[in-house]
Order: structure tokens, then sequence, then C-alpha cells
């Protein structure tokens, strides 16, 4: 405390002192700072009133005493050395500045003072004097770590950490600010137990004392009209087991809600035999607010968690919570199996209409309950919404379910009293099995309910299996919706490109993407039949995102391997265009592989043209604004009118190949053909043609100055490694359309597969 910080030497010259030694030492003895002089010896031989005061030590007791008398127990040992190393080398680290530092009174209350040591050395002589000056800035020192502890605890509260982290915040800094204390969060529950929530320092023997405690109602009443009195509870009746453990008093407060409620118990247990209370009670009124503040934050938390689990009105797991577990269930692996079962109530619109909303709600409470009755504890019972009940039972066989659908059935279809109603109820049940119905719970339950409404067609109080010819198609579908999903997640969708190719020049314009989809069991399933169900079950996001980066990468990899696509479309849906974050993301795309905006084209369907929303046509112009292409595919197929495809940005227009199927012989195609051509032509548009496949189609295409042509007269869509060795066999041939033999001109008639 006395020596340890570098420091100038102060000499005093005293040859021709200004102010006699009777005044230096009068105004020393009145100075409002305490000031503490120790000579050669480390004895002390000055001690002012102030300092008294600030010690609570009489001058009497410390003149000609080892200023160890003074320091902080934990530090007297080794304080001698300390000066005596700064006497011989002038290093330390207080000597010379100044420094905060916590003491105890001769009464035991904690101080904290400004500590500034200066050290003298009189003139002509070896002899080291040192003076210090203690300020008392214990108040200043309690306001910071109160602001501190303010600022550490509503960054918890905000950081969304648990009750316990908060409550275990909390008592650890308590512990560091209030000296020989020990903080303690304690709960009272709804039975009014007391719990021990956070006390980090707290002795197992006390902790387990304290939760054993059960508050009284009449102590209830009484902490509610005087919060204080807490220490009643937790320090009163434990005072013996307390003691033996060396906590000697209690400063407590009750932690009562703004509704008025009695939430829990804020405490600091001290050590030793300190009699100031103003500090310890200070500090825990600051804290009961903030355990309040968590403690409401945590029960609003859990309510927010229940209704996110649980359905409000019959208090069963909700459709989010089923999933979670159907999940779990299916992850188990192992020979996991269970039935799945959907009641669908017959009627209940008619119902809810004629009894309205309250009397519905009562008899959706009771249906609950008519279906708890029938399960047991290891049955899941959830209620997905309206009138719908899912009931999950584990080892469930065909026979068992089948008598559990009829009792369901028969249970629920008992008469029901409703206010002054008397209800005939029927019902229909869907039931699906697992493995042998689907692979996810989405699939399961999507089955059970194709189930439930095939029930509901042939007739009231009638259940069905999953699985029943009527519902084969549907079936089918969802379960290709769950491969695609898989498949999706595991990388299986490939991309292939269809060379485009310039028209006049025989160079390459392009390629465009398609997706291929080879599934390991179900085999080769067609883009038709895959994007239809993708869009069904909200995957065509999913599959479009995919694309551009897989297309994005491709092209990279076709750069460093010194292949120059110009660019590569990309087809999206109408489902892209709708978000707004698209653009940014095919932006940020680009960045990331370092593609100009140039090389990527991304297709749209007239649908999206036909689409008058404003989200739509905004998302369109800000792709354009990134100067990537935007191509109308299948051109002419749909009901788009021209004045819209005139306010269109497009880039390019793709002519439907189903103007190309008869093209040589059908002159109403080549008008129309034609038309396209000139009205892309006029507005500035790239026009390509798809599906040519012969070389008088490629010839009249050429007379009519189409600027692009793709089909097979040039290449399938093709495997990334395909495309390379096509494209090297092109470029050695100076065109990428193939010659016919006997011919000069630039077209070929073979396919190429």
């Amino acid at each position: 405390m006395w020596c340890s910080s570098r420091a100038d030497v102060l000499e005093f010259t005293v040859d021709q002192p200004k102010i006699s030694a009777d005044v230096l030492l009068s105004a020393m003895e009145q100075a409002i700072d305490p000031m503490v002089v120790i000579d050669e010896h480390n004895s002390i031989i000055f001690f002012n009133p102030a300092a008294e005061k600030i010690w609570g030590l009489p001058r009497e007791k410390v003149m000609g005493q080892n200023v160890n008398c003074l320091i902080p127990v934990p530090d007297r040992a080794q304080h001698n050395e300390f000066i005596d190393r700064n006497r011989a080398t002038g290093i330390g680290r207080i000597v010379g500045t100044s420094r905060e530092v916590e003491f105890q009174r001769a009464n035991g209350e904690h101080v904290t003072g400004e500590l500034s040591i200066s050290r003298v050395q009189l003139t002509d002589t070896s002899k080291i004097y040192y003076i210090a000056v203690m300020k008392d800035v214990t108040e200043q020192s309690r306001q910071r770590k109160i602001l501190i502890l303010q600022n550490d605890v509503l960054q918890a509260l905000a950081s969304d950490q648990t009750l316990k982290e908060v409550g275990d915040l909390l008592c650890r800094r308590v512990d560091r600010f209030v000296p020989d204390g020990m903080a303690a969060l304690m709960l009272i529950d709804r039975s009014h137990q007391l719990q021990v929530l956070a006390s980090p320092g707290m002795p197992t023997r006390f902790r387990t004392a304290l939760d054993s405690i059960v508050i009284t109602d009449e102590q209830l009443a009484e902490l509610g009209q005087d919060p204080t009195g807490s220490n009643a509870v937790v320090w009163s009746s434990y005072q013996s087991v307390a003691r033996s453990l060396g906590l000697e008093r209690c400063c407590s407060a009750t932690i009562i809600s703004r509704t008025g409620q009695m939430m829990g118990i804020f405490a600091i247990y001290m050590r030793g035999d300190d009699t100031a209370r103003e500090w310890p009670e200070r500090v825990v009124s600051t804290c009961v607010p903030f355990c309040a503040l968590a403690i409401e934050q945590n029960e609003t938390r859990l309510h927010i968690a229940k209704l996110s689990n649980f359905d409000r009105l019959t208090g069963l797991l909700n459709r989010t919570s089923l999933h979670n577990i159907i999940d779990r269930l299916i992850l188990r692996g192992g020979d996991s199996r269970f039935s799945l079962f959907m009641v669908d109530i017959d009627r209940f619109r008619d119902i809810n209409d004629a009894l309205g909303h309250v009397n519905a709600d009562r008899f959706l409470i009771e249906i609950g309950r008519r279906i708890r009755s029938q399960v047991t504890d290891d049955c899941i019972v959830s209620r997905s919404g309206g009138d719908e009940f899912i009931i999950v039972i584990p080892d469930c066989s065909h026979e068992k379910a089948e008598q559990f659908a009829e009792g369901l059935i028969n249970t629920i279809g008992k008469p029901l009293q409703v206010g002054e109603n008397t209800l005939s109820i029927s019902c229909c049940v869907g039931i699906c099995t697992f493995p042998e119905n689907g692979p996810d719970s989405e699939t399961l339950l999507s089955l059970a309910d194709v189930a439930a409404h095939q029930a509901k067609e042939d007739g009231r109080g009638v259940y069905r299996f999953a699985g029943h010819e009527k519902n084969q198609v549907a079936q089918e579908r969802l379960m290709l919706g769950s491969a695609l999903r898989d498949s999706l997640a595991k990388g299986l969708l490939k991309l292939h490109y269809q060379p485009q190719v310039e028209t006049m020049t025989g160079g390459l314009y392009g390629v465009e993407a398609l997706s291929r989809w080879h599934h390991p069991k179900l085999g080769n399933i067609y883009p038709s039949r895959f994007i239809a169900v993708a869009e069904e079950t909200g995957q065509i996001e999913a599959i479009g995102r995919w694309s551009l980066q897989e297309a994005c990468q491709q092209m990279v990899k076709w750069d460093k391997a010194g292949m120059h696509v110009p660019t590569v479309s990309v087809n999206l849906s109408a489902v892209h265009f709708r978000n707004r974050a698209l653009p940014e993301f095919i932006s940020n795309l680009l960045e990331h592989h370092a593609l100009t905006p140039d090389r990527l084209t991304v297709e749209i369907t007239e649908s999206v043209m036909m689409d008058g929303s404003g989200d739509t046509e905004e998302v369109l112009h800000a792709i354009r604004k990134l100067d990537v292409g935007l191509s109308m595919d299948d051109f002419g197929t749909g009901y788009s009118s021209l004045s819209r495809l005139t306010r269109l940005p497009l880039s390019e227009i793709k002519i439907d190949r189903s103007f190309i199927n008869d093209f040589e012989h059908d002159a109403n195609a080549q008008a129309v053909t034609m038309a396209v051509i000139g009205i892309g032509s006029r507005l500035g548009l790239t026009v390509v043609t798809e599906g040519v496949e012969t070389v008088q189609q490629h010839r009249l295409l050429e007379k009519l100055h189409c600027d692009v042509m793709q089909g097979y007269l040039f290449a399938r869509p093709l495997p990334p490694a395909d495309l390379e060795n096509w494209f090297r066999t092109g470029q050695e041939r100076g065109s990428f359309i193939l010659p016919v033999a006997g011919e000069p001109g630039p077209a070929g008639a073979g396919v190429q597969s």
C-alpha cells in the first residue's frame, strides 16, 4: 500500500526555509485529507486528525508503531520488504502515483480511499521518509460499483440468458462488491417453498436447510406488508446453522412483482463482526428490482414457450411440437414403429355456426378430453388446428390400430351436451404407420390427412389406412416431395447444360442450365414431374437458389479450364420474383464468384409477366439494373400482351419449341416466328429459338435472321464434362454447328446425344 510504483525522488531543500516547521506542522494537522508520515524505520511519526477519523484509530495508538498497523491484514507480511526495496532502488508500484485502496476501520467497516505517496529524501542525508495522503472515496467507489452491477445485469437480461445464469452473475458481482459477503437469490414457488436458485459461495449444508423452508400464509402476508421482514424467513430460523459455517448476520428483502406477487428473496449473508449495515442494505435494495425483472422475464419466456408448444384452447401439443416429437421417434432408429391417427370431426363448421365460438370452444375441449381418456401415458395427443386431432401410438400393430380407431370413433361419437343443446357427433379417422408410409413427420401427417379425407368421402364414423387405391396418386406425390427434399439436402440434383449457338456465325452464345434428378431407388425423374412437385411442396425456391449457385460455380470451373462460356441461363419460378431479396442474392452470388453480370441470364415464364403485383415488377427491374440478362422463356404459349412485353426490362425472348415442331411445312408457324423475330429485333431483344432439330429448320431461321438457336441439332443437355468435350471439338472445327457431309455450308443434320 505504501510502496509500489516508480517515482521520482522528491528532494526538499531545508537550508533556507521560507515557512517555519511550526507553520507546516500546523497546516498538516488541520488538513481535511488524512496524512501520515513514516521515518526511515517505517515508524509512524505523524498522524493527523483526519487520519484518525478515516482509520478509526486514536493517534496515541499508532504513533511510533510500524506502518503495517494501517495496512490491510493480507498485505502486512510483505509490506516492509516493499518499502525497503523502494528505498534501495526507487522502484515501486505506488510511490509518485495515486491509486484506490480498500481497508477496514477499527470497527470493521470497509472504506475505500484514494492513496498517494511521496518519497522524501532530506538534504545532505541518506534518510528517506514517506508522506501518504488519503482521500475518502468510499461513496464514489460504491456508486461506480452499483453502476457496473446494473450494466452487467441489464446486458445479461438483454442477451436472453437464463434466470439461473442471470442469478449466478448477480451473486458473483455482489460477492465481489461486498467484502466478506455471500449473496443468494431464492425463489418462492407456487407451493410457497423456498428454493435457492443462485448462490455460488453458499455452503451445501446451509443451502439444504434453506431449500427445506415452506413459507406460511401468515409469513406471506407479513412480507407483503413489510418486504424487509424477510430476515425472519431466511435468517432467524437457521442462525445456528449459519453461524456454525462462519456467517454472522444477514441483509435481505422480498422480491415482489408488479402485480404484488411474492416471487422470491434476495439476501446477503456476511462473515465477521462488522456492524455496519448501510452498504449491504443498499446493495440488496439495488438488486431486488433486477431480480424481479429477471424472474418476470423468465416467466414470460416460459409462457411464450408454452404457447409455442401447446394449443391454447385444449392444452394439447400443437403441430410444431408434434413434428419435433415424431422426428425424435424416427431418429431413434432400430425397430422404431408407431401409428399416427388423424381425427377429423364431421360437420364441425355447422356446430361452430350454430352454437357460436364460445360453445364451439367448449365442444373442442370436451373432444380433447375424450381422446385423452382413450390413450396411455406413452401416447402423444395433439390438436393441429381447427377440428383436427392427432394421436401417435408407439409399437402399434395393424390390428391394434383398427381396435383403437373403432374405440376412438365410438367414444367421440357419444352424445354431448353443450349449453342447452345435445349434439350427435361423428368423426373420421385417417391412419398411417412408420416406417411403411413415410420417412418423415411431414409425409406421415400429409398421408394421414389424405386418408382422413378419404374416410370422410366414404361415410361418417369410419377410418381408412393410408395406401388406399384412391389415395395412391396423392400419396405418390407426397412421397416424391419427401424424396426431393432429401435429395436436395444430399446433393443428388445435378445441372446439365444445353448449348445455344449464334445463327449467323456458328459461335457459342451461351448455355441453358437444366435440372436433372436421378434418385437411387426411384431412378431418373423427369423435370416436368419433379418441378411440379417442388412448386406444390414449396421447395421450388430452394431449387432455384441451388441452380443459381451451381451454375455460377460451374462457370468459374470452366473459366479456370480455359473454356469460355459467354453466359449461362437459369430458369426461375414465379415464386422467386415475389421475393424482394432475390436481386441482392444474385448480386452477392456474382460478387462471391467474381463473375460479371453479363455472364448470367435469368429466365422467366409468361406467368411471371402476367403477374401484376408491384413486388414482381420491382424485382425484375432490380435484376436488370444489375446488368444481369432477363429472358422470356416459352414466348407465345401463354396469354401475355405485347403492351406488357414493352414495359418489362427484358433482354431476350425465347420462341417455344411448339412453333418449330412442324416449322418446315407450316406456313402459319413460319409467319408467327417471323413476327416474333421482328418484334424482338425492333425492341432490341435477342431472339432465341428452342427445339431446333433439323438442318432445314436452321436454314429457315437463318433466312428469318433469328439471333440464336438451341436444340438437339447442336447438342442435348449435357453434363459439364461432356459439354467440355463438345466445346473442344467445336473450337477445333471453328464452328459449333456440325457440317453436313458433301455440303460447304455451316449447318449439320446429325442429332447429337
